[in-house]
């Protein structure tokens, strides 16, 4: 078993020696840093900083470290927040029909790949609750209509409480949340779902990408994991994954060929998020992998 680590992310102003700063914030309450990635956007004049220490030996307890981080932030200027690597955040998976992506993140949290816990996994179908019971999972069924989304969101978000769900993982799930969902679940800056687009943003958005994709012949296919906001499929992206097609394939061929580009796109984005080795700022990723 690894020892606990806390995850330290800063996005301050650009100045000299903030790097010396920050690690020396870390070195002067014992700590013994384990991984450190800084980032300077010249054009932002930002400063993006992850630093991971072990929380053995360290001269803070736990309780009091996210109150030291958020008055390091304010001396430098800018925003900091601090994790724990033995978290184990409670994700609810939102889901259609399509049961590939959910069944991979499933096996991926049963066999300790992903450090979460679904407890839930809400779907306007009933087709996949065998697989949501199989894993352990409440499945809750709630069909939308143009007439009902407004009261199945409202009961989405009360289950997303009763659950003390962290994140949601879009997962296929085929429908758009609104504006008044995001905010109320995400609130102001906050990312809180994830989303898996089948096509490499920002080609293709929106519905059928496959079938657009296939009758301007590209070459190349992709999937896309991306922080949902407001505007459709133009969320933040965290992870994308490709792969070649040909003129010899067909739709259902691309169909097939992406569903493979979508899990692995997806797992991906789900790790690096609970392993807090994604930064958004500026409606863009700083991703340290």
């Amino acid at each position: 078993m690894t020892a606990p680590t806390a995850i330290l992310q800063v996005i301050c102003p650009d100045r000299p020696a903030l790097v010396s700063e920050l690690s020396g914030w870390v070195a002067a309450n014992g700590g013994n840093i384990r991984h450190a990635d800084h980032h300077t956007d010249a054009g932002a004049g930002l400063f993006l900083s992850r630093i991971e220490w072990q929380l053995e030996g360290f001269g803070l307890p736990r309780e009091a470290i996210a109150p030291a981080v958020s008055a390091l932030a304010e001396r430098l200027g800018g925003e900091g927040q601090v994790h724990f690597s033995d978290a184990t955040p409670r994700v609810a998976i939102f889901v259609s029909k399509q049961h590939h992506c959910l069944v991979d993140l499933l096996w991926r949290t049963r066999s300790g790949e992903l450090p979460m816990a679904v407890p839930l996994v809400i779907s306007n179908h009933p087709d996949l609750e065998p697989v949501a019971r199989d894993f352990g999972a409440t499945y809750v069924h709630l069909p939308v209509s143009a007439t009902t989304k407004a009261e199945v969101e409202q009961e989405q978000l009360r289950l997303l409480a009763e659950h003390n769900i962290e994140l949601v993982v879009l997962a296929k799930y085929m429908q758009v949340l609104s504006p008044g969902f995001l905010e109320r679940y995400c609130g102001s800056g906050s990312h809180q779902v994830i989303n898996i687009h089948h096509s490499f943003l920002p080609a293709f958005k929106g519905a059928q990408p496959y079938h657009r994709a296939w009758e301007r012949g590209v070459k190349l296919i992709g999937a896309t994991a991306h922080y949902v906001t407001e505007e459709l499929d133009g969320g933040p992206i965290i992870e994308q994954a490709t792969v070649h097609v040909s003129h010899r394939d067909e739709v259902d061929d691309l169909i097939r060929k992406g569903r493979d580009c979508e899990r692995l796109a997806l797992a991906r984005a789900l790790r690096l998020h609970l392993r807090r080795q994604v930064m958004v700022y500026r409606g863009r990723t700083a991703v340290f992998d």
